[in-house]
C-alpha cells in the first residue's frame, strides 16, 4: 500500500515526532510504501533494510512554522498557532494543501493517509481531498484548540468531520476531545490508538553489562556530531555531545543504583519534584546517581535548583518555586507542590541534599535510539509530569526495558500505570504511580526507595512482568495496523473508548 503521513514537524526529540518516525518505520517493515510529509531535513534512514520504504517530503511553507509549544527551529521563524494572524494561518494551510495535492498526483494516488494532531494536519488532508485517519496527540488540544475554541474549534470540526477514524492515545484524551467536538456521529469514530514501544530497542540489560554498554554509547557520541559553525543559528535542538558523553560516562561509573528522567525540561514535566525527592532517595541508597535527559526552556532554573540543593540551601529553591513559570518565560506562578515540600521538609533534609552533591547530572538531548541505553541501564525511571499527558510513553519504554517506571497518577500516564500494575506482584503494583499533591515529593522518594529495597530476584521478576505487558499491549506493528484500519474506516476491530 501507498501510505501518506502528514506530520509537519521534525522526527526526533518529542513524543509526536518519535511517534511518526517509528510509525513510518513499522509500516515499511510491514512492506508498505510510506510518504512522510514533515519539516525534518535530516531524517534519511527510516525504513532502511525493510521490505517497504519511507520517503521524506518537505513542503515549502515560507519559513514560518506554527507550533503548539514554543521552541526554536533552525531556518524557521516560529510562532504558536495562537500568535498567527489569520493571513499567516491561511498561507500555512494553503502551502501544505498544494504540496499534498501535488504529491498525491505525482504518486498516482495513495491507499491510506494519517493526519497528525487535531489541527492542522487533518485539515490539510481534508482540503487536499483525501480519506484519512486522525491521530490526536494531546498538545493540539491542550495548547491550541481548547484555550481558544472560538478560533480553532471550527478547524477541529472540519478535521474530524471528514475523517474515517479518530485515534486517541488514552481515555483521557478522548474526554478532552469531547470538550472540543461533541457530536454522536463524530464520537462513533473515536478509537483507542496509543503509541507503540520499540521493544527491540528498549530491552532489558543485565546489570553486569550496564557500565560497558553506557561507555560504548559515550564513545559513539563523541565523534558523532560536527561542531556547529560560527554562522549556525542556535536552536533548542542543538546539543553539546561532549557534555552528553561525559554525563553517560559518569552514569556508567555509578557505585549504586541508577535512576533517570527523560523528557522536555519545562515546568509541566515536574522535574522539580524529582530533584527535590532525590536527596531522600540518595540518602537511602548511597552511591546512587540520577541522569536528567532532555532540553527545554526551564533547564536553567532546574540547574539552579539542583545547585542550591547541593549546597544545602533551601532559600533559593523556595524562590524558584515562588517564580514558577516565570523562569521559562511565562507569568509568575507558584509551584505549589515544590513550595509545600520545601516549606516543611523532613528532618535532616538540608543535610541530605548537601550529601547528595555530585549525584545528579544533566545530559542534554539524546536521540531516541541513544536514550534507550541509559534507560535500560537504569533501575528506575521517574515520570513526574504535572500536566495532562496523552500517553505515558517514556513509562512504557522503561517498562519494556525492565526498569520500574514511577509515573504521576493522572491522565494517559495513569492509564499506562494501571495496565502495568495489573500484572505486577502486589508488593510492586503500587510503586508504578504516585498521586500529585503536597505529598508528591515524598511519594516519589517512597516509591523509588521501596523498589530499590527489594531483592534483586524480586526486581527481576517484576521487570519481566513489566516487559511482557508492554510487548502484549504496545507493539509498533500493532499501532501501524490500527492506523491503516482507521484510515479505511474499518473501526469494528479497533479498541473502543471504555470509560469507568
Amino acid at each position: 500500500m501507498k501510505v501518506l503521513i502528514f506530520h509537519g514537524y521534525l522526527l526526533r526529540g518529542t513524543g509526536s515526532n518519535v511517534y511518526n518516525a517509528s510509525l513510518a518505520t513499522a509500516l515499511a517493515r510491514l512492506g508498505h510504501e510510506v510518504h512522510l510529509v514533515c519539516q525534518d531535513r535530516e531524517a534519511t534512514d527510516l525504513g532502511a533494510g525493510a521490505p517497504g520504504s519511507v520517503t521524506i517530503h518537505n513542503p515549502d511553507i515560507g519559513g514560518l512554522l506554527p507550533v503548539f509549544v514554543r521552541d526554536t527551529y533552525e531556518g524557521f521563524e516560529v510562532k504558536t498557532f495562537a500568535e498567527l494572524s489569520d493571513t499567516e494561518l491561511a498561507s500555512y494551510l494553503e502551502a501544505n494543501v498544494v504540496a499534498v495535492r501535488d504529491l498525491v498526483a505525482e504518486l498516482g494516488g495513495v491507499d491510506a493517509a494519517l493526519g497528525n494532531h487535531l489541527v492542522m494536519g487533518p485539515v490539510i488532508l481534508a482540503r487536499a481531498g483525501l480519506e484519512y485517519a486522525i491521530k490526536v496527540h494531546g498538545s493540539d488540544l491542550s495548547y491550541t484548540v481548547l484555550p481558544d475554541l472560538e478560533r480553532f474549534g471550527p478547524y477541529a470540526v472540519e478535521a474530524v468531520s471528514a475523517a474515517n477514524g479518530i485515534l486517541v492515545g488514552s481515555v483521557h484524551i478522548a474526554d478532552r476531545l469531547l470538550q472540543a467536538v461533541d457530536d454522536p456521529a463524530i464520537n462513533a469514530k473515536v478509537r483507542l490508538g496509543p503509541p507503540g514501544v520499540d521493544t527491540t530497542l528498549f530491552a532489558p540489560m543485565p546489570p553486569a553489562d550496564r557500565p560497558a554498554r553506557l561507555r560504548e554509547l559515550a564513545a559513539q557520541l563523541r565523534p558523532g556530531e560536527v561542531a556547529a559553525s560560527t554562522t549556525h543559528e542556535a536552536t533548542a535542538w542543538d546539543r553539546d555531545v561532549e557534555q552528553a558523553a561525559d554525563a553517560i560516562d559518569w552514569f556508567a561509573d555509578s557505585e549504586g543504583p541508577r535512576a533517570i528522567f527523560v523528557g522536555k525540561l519545562i515546568v509541566s514535566k515536574g522535574v522539580d519534584l524529582l530533584l527535590a525527592a532525590w536527596p531522600l532517595i540518595h540518602s537511602a541508597n548511597p552511591g546512587a546517581r540520577l541522569l536528567i535527559v532532555g532540553f527545554g526552556s526551564y533547564e536553567d532554573a532546574l540547574r539552579r535548583l539542583c545547585s542550591a540543593l547541593e549546597r544545602g540551601d533551601l532559600a533559593e529553591p523556595l524562590e524558584i518555586a515562588a517564580r514558577g513559570r516565570a523562569d521559562e518565560g511565562g507569568e509568575v506562578g507558584r509551584l505549589e507542590m515544590l513550595a509545600a515540600f520545601l516549606a516543611d521538609p523532613p528532618s535532616g533534609y538540608a543535610e541530605a541534599a548537601a550529601g547528595a552533591a555530585g549525584s545528579v547530572r544533566f545530559a542534554g538531548r539524546l536521540e531516541h535510539d541513544e536514550v534507550a541505553t541509559p534507560v535500560a541501564a537504569s533501575d528506575a525511571l521517574v515520570f513526574p509530569s504535572t500536566f495532562p499527558e496523552a500517553f505515558g510513553m517514556v513509562a512504557a519504554e522503561a517498562a519494556a526495558a525492565g526498569a520500574l517506571p514511577v509515573a504521576a497518577a493522572h491522565s494517559g500516564a495513569l492509564e499506562v500505570s494501571r495496565e502495568l500494575a495489573a500484572d505486577l506482584p502486589a508488593e510492586v503494583a503500587g510503586l508504578v504511580s504516585f498521586p500529585l499533591g503536597v505529598e508528591a515529593v515524598a511519594s516519589i522518594a517512597d516509591r523509588v526507595n521501596a523498589w530499590l529495597a527489594l531483592s534483586p530476584a524480586a526486581r527481576e521478576t517484576a521487570g519481566e512482568a513489566l516487559r511482557e505487558t508492554t510487548e502484549r499491549l504496545w507493539s509498533w506493528q500493532g499501532v501501524a495496523r490500527t492506523v491503516l484500519a482507521a484510515s479505511a474506516g474499518e473501526l469494528d476491530g479497533l479498541a473502543p473508548i471504555k470509560r469507568a
